[in-house]
């Protein structure tokens, strides 16, 4: 009997298929046939787990995409701005895999601006990590005076470095450095302590008693 193959690890075969074309050649040149090259599959096999379109391979890979990034492993400090640091050397591509993947995804993210099925996907992860990172710089400034405006602001310049590392290292022929990442957080969060200081405690005479009479 025929070796009976499992229908996940077949479509995840596929998805770093297509992951391998988009890096190469583009999102737009993805085509069955291509599929069918890099995988050795016949294009039959590609539409008996997708469907009879292209699109069904290419929304499944960006699924896979998404969740590799939100599975890959890192150390979190207990520090709360050091975990911010971790969070987007984490979010960062440092790898060879890490840079093709993400390559990928700014291909999707450039071509959801014209397809509203994708932008819904991409923009449902793209509030969801502003809002991690939004969460863990509150928790770092908690002693500060920052008020929930300056919070969004400083929140949506922590978000714009994981962007901007994203769309950096699409063009980079080498992958980013994490020690450079982690420096320039660390920087960026030194700064923000400096901006926001602890609220000056009042003396303990001062807390709703009245100071005696002289």
């Amino acid at each position: 009997m025929p070796k009976r193959v499992d229908p996940d690890i077949r479509r995840e075969q596929v998805a770093d298929a297509v992951i391998d074309e988009i890096a190469e050649h583009g999102l737009r040149s993805v085509t069955l046939a291509r599929i069918a090259a890099r995988t050795g599959l016949a294009i039959g096999s590609i539409r008996y787990y997708f469907g009879d379109t292209v699109r069904e391979v290419m929304r499944f890979t960006l699924g896979v995409l998404m969740q590799r990034a939100v599975r890959r492993a890192t150390t979190m400090s207990d520090d709360p701005a050091t975990r911010i640091a971790d969070v987007i050397a984490f979010a960062a591509p440092t790898s060879e895999q890490e840079c093709k993947e993400n390559i990928a995804l700014v291909e999707y993210r450039v071509m959801a601006r014209t397809d509203p099925e994708l932008a819904a996907d991409i923009a449902a992860t793209s509030l969801a990590g502003a809002e991690v990172i939004r969460s863990l710089l509150r928790d770092a400034l908690a002693d500060g005076a920052v008020d929930e405006e300056a919070l969004h602001r400083e929140a949506l310049l922590l978000f714009t470095l994981i962007e901007g590392f994203s769309f950096s290292s699409a063009l980079f022929s080498a992958p980013l450095r994490e020690k450079d990442i982690r420096a320039v957080v660390t920087a960026t969060m030194h700064r923000l302590r400096g901006a926001y200081p602890p609220s000056e405690q009042a003396p303990e005479d001062c807390r709703g008693q009245d100071r005696p009479a002289r």
